[in-house]
Parts: C-alpha cells; sequence; structure tokens
C-alpha cells in the first residue's frame, strides 16, 4: 500500500512539475522584448545588395563592439532572394529565387551556405554562436513570381501540397492582384486570409523562418498607408504558437496614428509610426510630433506580441552609408551634422525607440560608436519611465531667428491641399459630404473649414466600372466608387504611395488612370468618412505650408530607475538658442516626484556640470539643430 501510495504522490509531483515547468515557459516568453530591442540592420549601409561575407563580417563586429552595450540582434533586409544581376533593381520583376512551394530562399550566389535546402540555417547558427540573434526582413503575402509560376502551396502538417475542397490549391488562388504592395507592386501581393490555403502559405513561411533559426521579423508593406490588419493578425497567431520566440516589427509607419496603432500594438513588438528614415535634418525634424504623440497616448512598452510593444521611429543611419534604393553598397558617410545625430539619438532614447543602428560596422568611427554606446543613452532608452515631452520651456534666440515653442516657422504663404490617412474611429475622420452632379456623377467635399481655411476641398464621385463576366469584382467593388480629380477627367485619385516614403514626406495620394484596383475604390459613409478599400483608413484633407520648415524649440522629460530625472532640450531652429525651464515645472508633468530635493545636473554630452540658479531654474545655451541632455539627481545620489 506504501509503494502504491508513494507511486500515486510521484505521479502528481511530476503533474505539478510539469505544470510550473509550462508555466514557467509562458512567464518566460511573456518577458518578450521587455525593453526596446536593439541591433544592427544592414538597408542604411547596403540597401539590398549584401552578401554572406559581408553580412558575417558586420555580425562579427557588432559582436565584438556592440554585443556588451545591449546590441544583439543582426537583421537581413529586404530581397535577399534577389539576384543581384543587371536589371535587378528594388521594383524588377523575375529575379528572385523561390523554392517549390512559391517560399522565398535566400540567392545561392549571395549567400553560399543556403545551397541544398539550407536557406539561412548556416549564417543563424553563425550569429547564434557569436552570442547574437538573427533577423531577416519579409514582404507582405505572396510573391508575384509565385503567383505567376503558378506554384503549389505547402501543408505543412502533412508535408505535402494543400488539397481542399476536392482540389490541390496553388499560388494563383490566393495571391491578390488587387492587392499588390504599393511601392512594389512587382514584388508582391497581399494574401487571402480568408481561406484555407492562404492561411496554409503564410503559415509554411514562418514555421520555415523558424526552423532556419531565425529569431526577428521585420514585415513589410503590411502596417500604415499599407494597413492589412488580417495578415498581421495570422502572423501574430502563427507565430504565438511556435516553440521559437520570434521578435515579430512591423514597416513602415507611413500615416500612422496611436488609434490605428492600439488595433495591432498586442499583436507584434515593435511596429514603425514613421516612413523611411534616412540622414537628413527634415527626416529627424518630422520625427518630434509623432513620438510626442505615441506617448501622449501611453503606447510606450505596451503590451505586445507574448511581452512589450514599442513604437519605432526607424534605424538609426548614422556612420557610413548607402542611399535609399540603390543597388550600391557602402560609399559615403552621414549627412547630418554632429549636433543633429545627438538630437537624433537623444530622441530615439527618450521615446524608448528600438535602436537598430544601420551603419557599416567595418567603418565605424569613433564618434558614431560613442553617440550609439553613451550608457546614459542606454539607460535612458531601455529603463526611463515617464517618458513625455515637457511643454514648459522658453526659447531666447543667439540670432535674428523668432522662436516659437513647439510651433513650425512658415516661409512664404502658398498652400498645398493632401492626402492624410487616419483611423475611420477617429472623430477627425469625420468631414466628408456628397451632392448629385447628374444621373453617374456626384460631387464630394471635404468641408472642414478650420483644415482647410478656405473653399471646400472637391473631387467627383463616379460608380466603379464592373466586369459583369467576373463575379469577384462585382462582390468585392459593391458599393464602391472612384474618385476623380475633375469632373471631365478619367484620372482617379490613389490610396497608397507608389514609393517607400521618407519620414519627412506629408502628401498622400497620387493620380494615375482609372482602372480595376482596389488602390483606387473608396467607400463614402453615412456618418461623413471616407474609406479606402486598400488600407481599411480613412481620408482626410488637411494643408500643408508651401516650403514650410520645422522650427522652434522642443524639450522632453522621464524618470530613472534611482529617483533621477532626465530632461532634454532639442533646438530645431537655425540659429543657436538659449532654452530655459524653471524646476516646478516638472511638477506638472512628474507627479509624485520630489522635484524641491533636486540639486545637481550635468549634461550627458559635454559632461559639464550645469546650473541651477536660485530661483530653481535651468538655462542652457543649445546649438543649432543639436540637443543638450540633462541628469539632475539628489545631493548623494
Amino acid at each position: 500500500m506504501k509503494i502504491f501510495l508513494s507511486f500515486i504522490f510521484f505521479l502528481i509531483s511530476l503533474l505539478h512539475f510539469n505544470s510550473l515547468t509550462r508555466k514557467g515557459l509562458c512567464i518566460a516568453q511573456l518577458t518578450h522584448a521587455v525593453t526596446p530591442p536593439r541591433g544592427w540592420n544592414s538597408y542604411d549601409s547596403f540597401c539590398w545588395t549584401i552578401s554572406e561575407e559581408e553580412f558575417l563580417k558586420n555580425a562579427e563586429l557588432v559582436s565584438q563592439r556592440l554585443r556588451a552595450h545591449g546590441y544583439e540582434y543582426v537583421v537581413v533586409d529586404y530581397l535577399w532572394y534577389r539576384k543581384k544581376v543587371p536589371g535587378a533593381y528594388t521594383d524588377a520583376s523575375g529575379f528572385d529565387v523561390i523554392d517549390e512551394w512559391g517560399r522565398m530562399v535566400p540567392d545561392p550566389d549571395r549567400w553560399p551556405s543556403s545551397k541544398g535546402g539550407k536557406g539561412f540555417s548556416e549564417v543563424a547558427k553563425k550569429v547564434h554562436d557569436m552570442g547574437l540573434k538573427f533577423g531577416i526582413h519579409v514582404m507582405r503575402g505572396i510573391s508575384a513570381q509565385a503567383v505567376n509560376a503558378n506554384t503549389p502551396i505547402l501543408d505543412t502538417s502533412k508535408g505535402t501540397a494543400y488539397f481542399d475542397g476536392g482540389r490541390k490549391w496553388t499560388a494563383s488562388d490566393i495571391g491578390m492582384q488587387d492587392r499588390k504592395c504599393a511601392w512594389m507592386p512587382h514584388g508582391f501581393m497581399g494574401v487571402n486570409t480568408k481561406s484555407g490555403a492562404g492561411k496554409a502559405f503564410l503559415r509554411s513561411l514562418y514555421e520555415q523562418y523558424a526552423e532556419w533559426g531565425v529569431d526577428f521579423v521585420k514585415h513589410d508593406c503590411v502596417f500604415g498607408d499599407d494597413l492589412d490588419i488580417e495578415e498581421i493578425s495570422f502572423v501574430s497567431e502563427v507565430l504565438r504558437k511556435l516553440s521559437r520566440p520570434i521578435i515579430y516589427s512591423l514597416s513602415p509607419g507611413t500615416s500612422v496614428t496611436p488609434a490605428m496603432a492600439k488595433e495591432i500594438s498586442g499583436l507584434v513588438n515593435m511596429y514603425r509610426i514613421t516612413g523611411d528614415d534616412w540622414d537628413t535634418w527634415q527626416d529627424v525634424s518630422a520625427h518630434f510630433d509623432v513620438s510626442r504623440d505615441f506617448a501622449a497616448a501611453k503606447m510606450i512598452g505596451s503590451n505586445g506580441l507574448l511581452g512589450k510593444s514599442w513604437p519605432d521611429l526607424d534605424m538609426l543611419p548614422l556612420g557610413w552609408l548607402t542611399d535609399p534604393g540603390s543597388n550600391e553598397g557602402p560609399h559615403r558617410k552621414c549627412n547630418l551634422n554632429f549636433n543633429e545625430q545627438k538630437t537624433q539619438i537623444t530622441l530615439w532614447a527618450m521615446a524608448k525607440s528600438p535602436l537598430m543602428f544601420g551603419g557599416d560596422m567595418r567603418q565605424l568611427d569613433d564618434i558614431t560608436y560613442n553617440l550609439i554606446t553613451n550608457p546614459t543613452v542606454l539607460e535612458i532608452n531601455a529603463f526611463s519611465s515617464n517618458n513625455q515631452e515637457f511643454p514648459f520651456v522658453s526659447g531666447s534666440p543667439k540670432s535674428h531667428f523668432s522662436l516659437h515653442s513647439g510651433h513650425t516657422k512658415k516661409v512664404g504663404s502658398s498652400r498645398l491641399k493632401s492626402f492624410n490617412f487616419l483611423s475611420c474611429k477617429e472623430t477627425k475622420a469625420k468631414g466628408w459630404s456628397v451632392q448629385a452632379v447628374d444621373q453617374d456623377l456626384d460631387k464630394i467635399c471635404w468641408k472642414n473649414s478650420f483644415e482647410t481655411r478656405g473653399a471646400p476641398f472637391c473631387l467627383y464621385k463616379r460608380k466603379a466600372w464592373i466586369k459583369s463576366d467576373e463575379e469577384v469584382y462585382t462582390t468585392q467593388y459593391h458599393g464602391k466608387s472612384y474618385l476623380l480629380a475633375s469632373r471631365w477627367t478619367s484620372l482617379c485619385v490613389e490610396a497608397s504611395p507608389k514609393k517607400r516614403l521618407t519620414s519627412k514626406d506629408s502628401k498622400r495620394g497620387s493620380i494615375s488612370p482609372c482602372k480595376m484596383d482596389t488602390n483606387q475604390m473608396w467607400e463614402l459613409n453615412i456618418n461623413g468618412t471616407l474609406l479606402s478599400s486598400y488600407s481599411g483608413l480613412c481620408a482626410t484633407i488637411k494643408t500643408v505650408e508651401d516650403n514650410a520648415i520645422p522650427g522652434g524649440i522642443r524639450s522632453w522629460v522621464a524618470t530613472g530607475r534611482r529617483d533621477e530625472v532626465y530632461l532634454a532640450f532639442f533646438n530645431l531652429n537655425q540659429g543657436k538658442t538659449t532654452i530655459t525651464t524653471r524646476l516646478s515645472n516638472l511638477a506638472k508633468v512628474l507627479p509624485g516626484v520630489k522635484i524641491g530635493a533636486l540639486s545637481k545636473c550635468r549634461e550627458v554630452w559635454s559632461h559639464q556640470v550645469c546650473h541651477i540658479s536660485r530661483g530653481r531654474s535651468i538655462s542652457m545655451d543649445v546649438e543649432a539643430h543639436g540637443a543638450t541632455l540633462l541628469v539632475l539627481t539628489r545631493n548623494g545620489a
């Protein structure tokens, strides 16, 4: 009897241990991306042309020089499957390497270890042996090349072609020709995630990535102007079920608002909130408003896929770079001056953006190295809290430039009207109305006078041309309309850009000949919103000042793990500026912090002690386009 009871107790203990183990694994997974991910990405220095040798050398240098500073991911950016031959470029067709199931595989000429069906397995193993994690960039849906070849779809549960309804499904059955990637229409298109075959294809992709040893996936052309919540949701579901944890990142994020991001933030670990950031001052300054809005919406470090998610301001284009869309590798220095580079890394840290360095590691200079490894910057980026824009600052020019905190200096009076896309749930999306012109044509106008400050902006609404012999068009485009630039034109307004926008770009929508394309289909709702069939977003019209120059002064604040307060001043103007605030203003945004106890101040970049006046105020001279980063502590701290 004792032996029997002992055996029963052993079984109960074993079951309890297994339960705790499963819970432990679950807890471990739920700490995924607990701080903003940090690493290196090949895009800014190699565009799409990087080879295995170049990648592994950069990875080796990341391991040697940056790993100790928390940089742990090395990511191969887009088109690793494209043959580097004459005629191949970003939106070229027919140059990609795919397997028998229509999945992208590394170009064996650039990635020789992939031969024999190994994919990225050998590269991932070498990266892991360096103490790093391996990442890849992937595009939306399925490649046009697979659709054109009509490849079968792999059913990973059986290891055979996918069958359903008594037939074998192929790429052409799931590829959505009218949902092509706007900036790479010859490359990729959306997948029908409502079909079992579409789900099977996406599952086969991400299970393969896990088999290769991938730790990080950067998913492109499914967010922002190209929003595809269905694909994001299903990919997130697949990743959640994998035994291998994979960081899930979305890119790019042109036109993203906090309302849109809240729909996906719980499904991913990081998501871009701007277009592509390059090494221009316009790109850097364009990040201030959007980072402010996401901080105010409490999106920094919110719940994400098996852990947390982080608004992403894009890679850091510092050091030795290439040009956007280039077929050439790294060949030039960063165009930002030193003050502008300090501004960028300081804002990225204060906004807790993921830090993904983009420069060629083989040419990493001391100035760039010191910027991206500054211990205070990295501490703020990973462990600070209460991060937000701090509006209680004033500025005195050291030159003739006029200053207004947080505002824009306007040059000229010419106004341009442009599209802006946002979530249809936002109140700002309402403002469209319609009036009949004739039997087939309506006039649709944006009447938000505060935005346009003048006569209403109008387009002409015409029912979509329907191909009666194709039921799919009749069903998909029922109730949808074209928007014409004028009454007599055959040119239609499109919902997404035909190029990959940079963060400074503000124009949305373009004009092209009308055709059967989801990109040109619109639906006017009874609540006054204008829905884009392509992205599922709603359009508004905004006025953009011609030749507007971002200017003014900005400031951010955060608190540290040891009760310190971080205060950053940014001078967006073209002349040197004195920026001032009273310490008592900090209490307005940091309730509970003992502001009166703060008595010591040091400036991070200059390593100088900063002065707190008798009136408990701080003033700092900040160079044009520059930043100061202050650490405020108590005596004895």
